[in-house]
């Protein structure tokens, strides 16, 4: 599945959208991504004047959208409809993403019931960890849907 094609199943505009490309992915368990941090987002301006840094939220962002792209992928589970972030449990933000600096996201689905998702997550830039997390996706069930997985 290529990344259009994965980011089509989740909620979002494409101007926030925290993952530019796949770089692994097995369906419905597992994969990792990256997100280059541009410097020209307009919320840097504000985070912080001349010392911009990628915002710990959005690295939580990032990750719950790669989290959505491995679930949206299973070819046994149809698409969740408007599948978004409804739960974190042990994140820890330690480092930072700055202009310039390539995101380095894994997302390894944990557990999958009815219209929920579970994932732990991490953010790595240049080799160093900055972001580990346990995700709750939640979405819709499409009528007629089977969710047997």
């Amino acid at each position: 599945m290529n990344l259009d094609t994965a980011l089509a199943h989740l909620p979002h505009g494409p101007e926030f959208r925290f993952v530019d490309r796949l770089t692994q992915l097995a369906p419905g368990q597992s994969g990792a991504g990256e997100y280059t941090v541009r410097g020209n987002e307009p919320f840097l301006r504000g985070h912080f004047p001349g010392e911009p840094i990628f915002p710990g939220v959005l690295l939580v962002e990032a990750a719950a959208q790669l989290a959505g792209v491995v679930a949206q992928s299973d070819p046994l589970v149809p698409p969740l409809k408007n599948l978004k972030l409804a739960a974190l449990r042990n994140v820890k933000i330690i480092g930072t993403a700055r202009p310039g600096e390539v995101l380095v996201l894994t997302a390894t689905l944990t557990g999958r019931m009815a219209h929920l998702v579970q994932a732990q997550a991490t953010a790595c830039v240049h080799g160093n960890l900055i972001l580990k997390a346990e995700l709750t996706l939640s979405g819709m069930i499409t009528p007629g849907a089977s969710m047997l997985a």
